[in-house]
């Protein structure tokens, strides 16, 4: 699953992208300041970051700018209701992939995002590999000693992220935020939930999990550090 920053200071907007956003399928992570914003841009864990303009901390075309300085290669798409000539050119020439004039509809959102990903990006890799567990983003399939297992939405989302971030602890909540996004009816329970039934489908009898409990912290995919 596609995972989405949206940084918006306008949080009426914000709500209404996310909820459109998740409900076709996109992971959403959002939060409503520039700096915040470029520092989660920075782990570079984001297929696509939508920006607003003008933000306090960092104005969209700032955070785009250092986004793109410092590596950045997801889908970026700038938010504004700025519609002169100079002003789309000065945002597409901070790195921006797209612009959308405020206000529009949601539906045109997910439109150019459907576009714009259909692109080759070296960030989308074909596979990602744990141990003998295979998992191809693209084609959303998990393989383990090339058998294909059969995977819930959000189990192969849950998974993804995780493979994403080796070696990397979140905690049940973290994962509720990154994974599941405002799904009020979720619980950290939800998450156990989860991570006992991918257990259950890639674990081998004989080997410790792959994802590793860590006691009153949450939990991680062990993979080697190379």
């Amino acid at each position: 699953m596609t995972r989405v920053l949206l940084v918006d200071d306008d949080e009426r907007l914000a709500n209404v992208i996310e909820d459109w956003l998740v409900g076709e399928s996109y992971i959403v992570e959002f939060v409503n300041n520039g700096l915040e914003g470029l520092e989660k841009a920075r782990s570079n864990t984001h297929e696509v970051l939508i920006l607003d303009w003008q933000m306090p901390g960092k104005t969209g075309v700032e955070l785009c700018r250092e986004y793109r300085q410092n590596g950045g290669i997801g889908v970026v798409v700038m938010l504004t209701g700025k519609t002169t000539i100079s002003d789309k050119e000065q945002g597409l020439d901070s790195g921006a992939d797209d612009y959308i004039t405020k206000p529009f509809h949601p539906r045109e959102l997910s439109a150019r995002l459907r576009a714009l990903l259909r692109r080759p990006r070296a960030m989308q890799a074909e596979v990602l590999r744990a141990g003998d567990i295979v998992l191809e983003p693209k084609s959303c399939r998990v393989l383990k000693a090339d058998k294909e297992i059969n995977f819930l939405p959000k189990e192969f989302a849950l998974l993804e992220f995780l493979m994403r971030n080796p070696n990397v602890v979140f905690s049940a909540d973290e994962l509720l935020n990154k994974v599941w996004s405002k799904e009020s009816e979720n619980s950290p329970d939800t998450v156990r939930v989860h991570i006992t039934k991918i257990r259950s489908k890639i674990d081998s009898p004989d080997q410790e999990s792959l994802i590793r409990t860590v006691h009153r912290v949450g939990y991680k995919l062990h993979a080697p550090v190379s």
